[in-house]
């Protein structure tokens, strides 16, 4: 298979690399940044630049691009799209971007479909790319309402051959509501811990708990602000019950309750439990 790349970041450098790593598929690739573009073809991750004319032979495209960078492009290319061809976002939203796709791309010869790999680091960029960043990792993915049965399958055969563990398929707004609690809420709670005043005194002072509090902290603000923004209502929810949760902390302590504070860290820990059986 002939794969094309957008994007050659930590998630679409990733995916080159894991896919030259796990198979002996051609992967062109293409990005802005000239720097990433050598980067990868000097360690042999792409097979060459991704130009408009390669796009129209390639059976697979992932657009590794911010949301409306990742809408604006594959719009762009509408009529150079393969016949046959899957073409899959790997946005960290999936709303945004496959309700404006959906409807664009109906009635077409290839088929669109959302798509959000669960893997990432703090840091950005090609040079932290890995061919492992994905192994054990899920691939999530959003198809059109109608999606032919075959090429969803044929999909989930791809990705579990360049070395995701499982496959998952979820809708746009199903995605959305859970990344608000699995990583959007996490980062906004990271980044404001880290402000607290006494961090910058942490060191003799802090162990695992600092170290896991604060790591996605270590963000990129111009992507999260995006991606926040783009899925604001399902994240202002989830900010709004963490607030209510850390109410009841707040007035256990305050009115010295001890029978209260025992209850609510009880509660934690046996759904924490529960979670891990």
């Amino acid at each position: 298979m002939v794969f094309g790349i957008v994007g050659l970041g930590l998630i679409g450098g990733s995916l080159a690399r894991s896919i030259k790593f796990h198979s002996d598929n051609t992967v062109y690739g293409t990005d802005l940044s000239e720097t990433a573009l050598l980067q990868a073809k000097m360690v042999k991750a792409i097979d060459g630049e991704l130009t408009d004319e390669i796009l129209e032979s390639c059976d697979v495209v992932l657009i590794a691009l911010y949301p409306q960078a990742a809408v604006e492009w594959a719009l762009a290319r509408k009529d150079r799209f393969m016949p046959g061809a899957l073409v899959i976002d790997c946005c960290g939203v999936k709303r945004y971007v496959c309700d404006r796709l959906f409807p664009a791309f109906q009635g077409t010869a290839f088929t669109f479909i959302g798509g959000h790999p669960m893997a990432g680091r703090e840091r950005s960029g090609f040079s932290f790319a890995q061919d492992d960043l994905f192994e054990n990792a899920s691939m999530i993915l959003a198809p059109a309402p109608g999606t032919d049965i075959e090429t969803i399958r044929r999909a989930k055969e791809i990705f579990l051959s360049i070395g995701f563990g499982r496959v998952r398929f979820t809708t746009p707004r199903e995605h959305d509501e859970m990344i608000a609690f699995t990583s959007q809420l996490a980062h906004v709670v990271s980044s404001a811990y880290v402000k607290t005043p006494l961090a910058t005194q942490h060191k003799g002072f802090s162990a695992g708990s600092f170290r896991d509090m604060t790591r996605v902290a270590r963000l990129n603000e111009t992507m999260w602000t995006e991606l926040f923004l783009e899925n604001d209502d399902l994240l202002l929810d989830q900010i709004q019950h963490l607030i209510d949760r850390l109410t009841e902390y707040r007035d256990a302590l305050r009115d010295r309750d001890e029978a209260r504070l025992r209850q609510l860290l009880r509660e934690g820990r046996e759904i924490k439990e529960a979670l891990e059986d």
